[in-house]
């Protein structure tokens, strides 16, 4: 039941395989992790630290999911998505592009992989993501894969780059047309 995130099947796409995370991905993932530009409106500043880094992704008591994308011909993580639970059939998902991979469609595939595994296997009603709106590529993402923009959050949190605003954006299930 989408209550109870546990499960972390593999996904298919045409181009890639979604797995769960396994050693050896914190290598490709950390160019991601500590990249000044990609973590700019992330809740946390970049990782500086690569023995923390892999504690923090491998971290047990994180009740999310994650999902790492390799290429179905082989080599390193392109991206990592994951999905959290919030409450009963509601999720939320986050993504982030390994450099190198940007401008591709890699994370308009696999996100959209991700949505259809939890509203078809996993019974979602909804699913929710949570974007400083100064993120121009990850609103633009949301937007054309039929989110709405449904709240606008003044200084909803303080960052490392000081207070922040976020656009909620939601998608429910009978608007996926996958």
């Amino acid at each position: 039941m989408a209550s109870e995130l546990t499960d972390t099947p593999v996904l298919s796409t045409d181009r890639f395989l979604l797995r769960p995370l396994q050693a050896g991905d914190e290598n490709a993932l950390y160019s991601a992790m500590s990249n000044d530009d990609l973590m700019r409106y992330w809740s946390r500043a970049p990782f500086t630290d690569a023995a923390e880094f892999r504690s923090y992704l491998f971290d047990r008591e994180w009740d999310g999911r994650t999902w790492i994308a390799v290429p179905r011909a082989g080599g390193d993580p392109v991206c990592r998505v994951v999905a959290s639970a919030h409450g009963k059939e509601v999720c939320e998902i986050g993504y982030i592009i390994v450099p190198g991979n940007e401008r591709r469609g890699v994370a308009k595939e696999c996100v959209s992989a991700l949505i259809t595994h939890l509203f078809r296997a996993e019974g979602v009603h909804r699913i929710f993501a949570d974007v400083d709106p100064r993120n121009v590529p990850s609103n633009r993402l949301l937007q054309s894969l039929g989110f709405t923009r449904e709240a606008h959050l003044r200084h909803a949190m303080r960052t490392h780059i000081g207070w922040c605003d976020t656009w909620l954006w939601g998608l429910l299930e009978d608007e996926w047309p996958l």
